[in-house]
């Protein structure tokens, strides 16, 4: 069996993302983009195309995987992939993706050219772990992004599955949590971060990419002021379930928001504890019974970031502790979860997996102890 293929890394795909960005794909020749080249080869080639023209082609595919509206539109003028812009100067396709967004040159190039550029990546990661390897399987059964190991708890075999790549691309999940502060109020669609990527995905927007219903959005508002806490905040550690939108085309049915940051009075910054993502894992494992009982099929599958490792400044590892301490009481009791993780850097992904072996490994050990076979 051939080795498995190395893994992009969203930072480095992401820095040459940018260097396309300055240069345009004009240049492509001249341009330094190893990563990209790498991804762009493992593709199906067309006759007689050289790298640099892979990387157009690679380019391409992930600005059409952005689904149309004004991202896709600003992604083309970014790159200078729209039709007649290949050799337009940076500054002249900037100008131009501003006016898509209908903002100031300085504030795009400030805020939405981050998170245009960031989506670009995102969707070059997602081209490169469909790809399959040389033999034309994917390792393990599974794509080489979806790592599943297998441990040991309290004398009961457990698999654990981890994903590497962008929350909004699970497929067949029932349940995604999503980290929240504690007002319940989500980023603005275009950033980052998981709450806001999954407020985008859950979106339905018409054929010419305009937003028709910010489902998550306004889900999460309502479910909010059920809890009685519209306008304050809520105890850290309160979970508000949502539908997933248009995520239900994927296969996933709800999300679960958990309230873990706290946001510091007048600053932009917030505060996570580990005990309040511990308390919130265990409240979203509760709320899951809850609803698998009353769900036509049930819910069986729930996902889990790393709660707080962004913004919200926990180190992954202590993040990752503080949500296996309820992941594991949860299977400990006997609960038939199918667990998933989901990270986007594959660094994270091998910390995790190093993690659970090393769970793996204990239980194994306590196993014979027991005298378990």
């Amino acid at each position: 069996m051939s080795p498995p293929p190395r893994m992009p890394d969203h930072g480095l795909v992401l820095e040459e993302v940018r260097k396309v960005r300055r240069a345009g794909v004009v240049r492509l020749r001249e341009t330094d983009t190893p990563e990209l080249i790498r991804i762009a080869d493992e593709l199906p080639a067309a006759d007689g195309e050289l790298s640099f023209g892979a990387v157009e082609r690679l380019l391409r595919a992930a600005v059409a995987g952005i689904g149309g509206g004004s991202l896709q539109t600003a992604a083309e003028y970014t790159l200078g992939l729209a039709q007649g812009t290949r050799d337009w100067p940076p500054a002249d396709r900037r100008r131009r993706a501003a006016q898509v967004y209908g903002v100031s040159v300085e504030r795009f190039r400030k805020h939405h050219e981050l998170m245009v550029l960031g989506q670009i990546a995102e969707q070059v990661v997602g081209i490169a772990v469909r790809v399959p390897g040389e033999s034309g399987e994917q390792t393990g059964g599974l794509p080489a992004a979806h790592r599943e190991l297998r441990l040991s708890l309290h004398g009961r075999a457990v698999t654990v599955t981890v994903h590497v790549h962008s929350v909004d691309l699970l497929r067949d999940v029932d349940v995604i949590v999503s980290p929240s502060n504690t007002y319940f109020a989500l980023p603005a669609a275009y950033k980052s971060s998981v709450s806001a990527t999954l407020r985008r995905a859950g979106a339905r927007k018409d054929p010419t990419g305009g937003l028709v219903e910010d489902h998550v959005h306004d889900e999460l508002r309502v479910g909010a002021a059920r809890h009685g806490v519209p306008g304050r905040a809520a105890q850290p550690g309160t979970v508000v379930a949502t539908s997933s939108g248009a995520l239900a085309g994927q296969g996933v049915r709800r999300i679960y928001h958990v309230a873990v940051a706290v946001p510091r009075p007048e600053t932009n910054d917030y505060d996570v504890q580990p005990a309040d993502v511990t308390r919130g894992v265990a409240r979203a494992f509760a709320l899951l019974a809850e609803e698998s009982r009353t769900s036509d099929p049930p819910l069986t599958s729930i996902c889990l970031p790393l709660l707080g490792a962004g913004r919200g400044g926990l180190p992954p590892l202590e993040s990752f502790g503080a949500l296996w301490a309820a992941v594991e009481a949860e299977l400990a009791r006997g609960a038939a979860w199918d667990v998933h993780f989901v990270v986007r850097r594959h660094a994270r992904a091998d910390l995790i997996e190093r993690l659970l072996a090393g769970l793996a490994d204990r239980g194994i050990r306590e196993d014979h102890v027991r005298g378990n076979p």
